[in-house]
């Protein structure tokens, strides 16, 4: 018998599986894909000709316009990284759906994949997106 104090919280004792319905998430995985392809991708390079508009200098004398610009510059660059990175991470999360799906596809409806088998789909390699220069 375990003592109390070297047992696992309360709340992580009577923990269960979670049940996935192995069509569905091929479903999941091919209408993710399909998403990003048809109407996130193709808009990218629109998005990267108007982040790439040029703001004109400010006078130095007005320091809370600059700083201001500054701040934009700032999360312009954040907001690139962002919208580049999402096309190839909701690939890799598709990617993920599509590998469990094909691995416990032979399984009975409800199959528990592992979370090291969720974990390994998921730090597959992904395709990445040309970014802006």
């Amino acid at each position: 018998m375990i003592p109390e104090e070297d047992r696992p919280a309360g709340w992580l004792r009577d923990y269960a599986g979670i049940e996935a319905d192995i069509r569905q998430m091929r479903e999941f995985a091919d209408r993710l894909q399909a998403e990003v392809e048809r109407n996130y991708a193709p808009h990218l390079s629109y998005i990267a000709d108007d982040m790439k508009s040029p703001i004109p200098n400010p006078a130095d004398a007005f320091i809370e316009l600059v700083q201001f610009l500054q701040a934009h510059h700032e999360t312009q660059q954040a907001t690139a990284e962002v919208v580049w990175g999402m096309a190839p991470a909701t690939g890799r999360l598709a990617q993920a759906a599509a590998t469990i799906a094909d691995d416990y596809a032979d399984s009975d409806a409800f199959s528990s994949a592992r979370v090291t088998d969720v974990e390994r789909a998921l730090a597959g390699p992904s395709a990445t997106a040309a970014r802006p220069c």
